[in-house]
């Protein structure tokens, strides 16, 4: 099933565009600094779940508007949790939705590109490590705040820990680092850096070409199988790999694929 923009939620914190089988997400929420609320939370899993599904939509941008990428939680919200009567199993379900956001995009079957300019703080940083491929500029700024202010980056630590390792995020969460693009590309943060907002789409569109010769049933599979090498290991891992293999051996993609290979042409899926 082909998803047109009329199919889309109309959302009110972002900004949608699909174009040619690709899904621009943008937050846009300009009075707090596109920070994570509840609205802009039920917003990005509703779109999520549209998209899921279809192999029609090939891959994901997300990006911030207003030369932003995004300024963490919004802390207006935090600040009415801590009001009186409000309970600890509230706090936590309101944290746990932040949560349910995260899990979502990281497994996500398409490609997901992140493009951050100008800041990726807290929440924000925590948003961008589900993404498969990131890049930023130069002069973005990046931190994990939330420890100067009493509290602890709880939902993002595993994404942060898993995009950089043990040792990195510990660095980077207990000591309230604050650095640039530059050195998240050291800490490998990022995989890559451009000099400025202008030249991310150059590096995005390089991306999605490579995206784009790959059939999308088979990018879902293997985002899959690396996913799934954090849970299973040894003979599991090997039978999962090759049930995996055949099933998409088997289906009409790989029938396809194989055969455009012999027949020395591209496949249906790939750019003429």
């Amino acid at each position: 099933m082909n998803i047109t923009m009329q199919k889309l939620p109309t959302p009110t914190k972002l900004q949608l565009d699909l174009n040619e089988g690709w899904l621009t997400i943008w937050l846009d929420s300009p009075r707090n600094k596109n920070a994570i609320g509840d609205v802009m939370c039920a917003e990005l899993l509703t779109v999520m779940d549209a998209v899921r599904d279809n192999r029609e939509v090939r891959g994901i941008t997300m990006r911030g508007k207003n030369g932003l990428f995004c300024s963490g939680g919004d802390l207006k919200s935090f600040s009415a949790m801590q009001a009186d009567g409000v309970t600890s199993a509230e706090v936590a379900a309101m944290n746990r939705g932040i949560g349910n956001v995260l899990i979502s995009l990281n497994e996500i079957p398409q490609v997901v590109i992140i493009l951050v300019e100008g800041a990726a703080i807290a929440g924000g940083l925590g948003l961008m490590c589900c993404g498969d491929v990131i890049i930023a500029t130069e002069d973005a700024k990046f931190s994990l705040t939330e420890t100067m202010l009493g509290i602890p980056p709880a939902q993002i630590a595993p994404f942060v820990v898993a995009r950089v390792g043990l040792p990195m995020a510990r660095r980077i969460m207990l000591t309230g680092a604050r650095f640039t693009g530059r050195e998240a590309l050291d800490y490998g943060l990022v995989d890559e850096t451009t000099i400025n907002a202008d030249d991310l789409n150059e590096a995005e569109a390089k991306i999605k070409r490579g995206v784009m010769r790959c059939g999308p049933s088979a990018i879902a599979a293997t985002k899959h199988l690396i996913l799934s090498s954090r849970e299973k290991s040894g003979e599991a891992m090997m039978d999962h790999a090759a049930s995996t293999f055949a099933e998409c051996m088997l289906s009409d993609e790989g029938k396809e694929g194989i055969a455009s290979f012999v027949e020395k042409r591209k496949p249906n899926w790939s750019p003429k």
